[in-house]
């Protein structure tokens, strides 16, 4: 067959569209759509505002970044399910930024099996720091650090009769033994310790035995929906005890849940406020998102953010042919990467990250306050 002067332009031109289009394809197994689904797309809206203009600049070594989004219902038989399709139907590099405790956990086996990472897990759960997962860089403190936090914040303001409310699942459990360290921390013990199902919990049956306990406080451990049902019950009943919930909670939709019970609830936080600017990582997710036309950032899209700027710099330091464990070894070897104001460091024996923990609260003009 002659090669014409037109079809050798064509055939040209796709190699170059080829070329240019060539992707860093990455996995995100998360809860759309379930009881978290308000932080999760917070998570995943800051995430792109710097994947996104990364892009803009030519990607990475000219590759562009693809995040691949799946449903995973906030289920984690699910989550197991969709992170294993990310990973050999859709060829993706890493896992990332996937929401729960539970549903991290149920990634464990299949990284482990196909030797993929999994970047900015957003749990603080301490099961993926210790003992050390191989396949896991964390991106946030756990939620131990923020458990503690809070009961000695509490202590603090002369608060002694404490109510902690988990769900019954391993991030329940896990946020719990922080509680415990940080009650033995001030001397105290609480007034009331009692689960309540992931699934359909009676928060009319919980507000009653918070009453019947005398507590001042409670620590709310559980999901987006289910905290903002819990406190409304509360409310409901006529109680005014104070309320603190944990960093999965650092999102503008879970305020929007609390609607008029918002203003009072402390949030413990794992990233600088969003407003302080004086962080360079604060103040360039600032300045994009306004680019994008948003009014500014939430926590949850800050942790997304840093998530991605973790993933960014360990795609870099693989390479222009990066493979998954070409992108765990770039990761491992990273030390005092500057996010802008905090510094990530991982090693062989330590893929924590970062453990910076804070407390915020929910003012009269529902945002949070430092």
């Amino acid at each position: 067959m002659k090669i014409t002067h037109a079809l050798w332009s064509a055939v040209v031109l796709a190699a170059l569209a080829t070329a240019a289009h060539a992707q860093l394809r990455i996995g995100q197994p998360s809860g759309f759509t379930g009881s978290a689904a308000a932080g999760v797309k917070e998570n995943t809206e800051g995430a792109k505002l710097y994947i996104d203009a990364v892009n803009r600049r030519g990607g990475v070594h000219g590759q562009q970044i693809e995040l691949i989004t799946m449903d995973d219902k906030f289920d984690p038989a699910t989550t197991a399910q969709v992170g294993r399709a990310l990973i050999t139907e859709h060829n993706v590099l890493a896992l990332f930024l996937n929401r729960g405790t539970p549903h991290a956990q149920a990634l464990l086996p299949v990284l482990a099996e196909l030797h993929v990472p999994l970047v900015g897990p957003s749990t603080g759960a301490m099961a993926l720091h210790e003992p050390i997962q191989p396949w896991v860089f964390n991106v946030r403190a756990t939620y131990q650090r923020e458990a503690i936090k809070a009961i000695r914040h509490l202590a603090s303001l002369g608060i002694t009769r404490i109510a902690v409310l988990p769900t019954d699942d391993s991030f329940g459990a896990d946020a719990t033994i922080g509680a415990e360290k940080g009650f033995a921390a001030a001397g105290l013990k609480p007034v009331l310790v009692q689960k309540f199902p992931r699934e359909k919990p009676d928060f009319v049956e919980l507000a009653a035995k918070v009453k019947q306990s005398d507590a001042q406080a409670v620590l709310y451990i559980g999901s987006s929906g289910s905290v903002a049902s819990g406190v409304k019950a509360l409310r409901v009943a006529g109680l005014t005890v104070q309320v603190v919930t944990l960093s999965n909670n650092a999102s503008d939709g879970f305020i929007k849940l609390l609607g008029e019970h918002a203003r009072g609830v402390i949030v413990t936080q794992v990233f600088p406020n969003e407003r302080a600017v004086n962080y360079r990582l604060i103040k360039e997710a600032q300045e994009l998102a306004k680019a994008k036309g948003l009014n500014g950032v939430s926590p949850a899209m800050v942790e997304g953010f840093a998530a991605a700027k973790v993933l960014v710099e360990g795609l870099r330091r693989a390479g222009p042919k990066p493979t998954p464990s070409g992108l765990r070894d770039a990761l491992e070897g990273m030390q005092k990467y500057d996010l802008g104001g905090l510094e990530v460091s991982y090693s062989p024996s330590n893929h924590s990250g970062l453990d910076f923990a804070d407390l915020s609260i929910i003012g009269s003009d529902g945002k949070f306050m430092r």
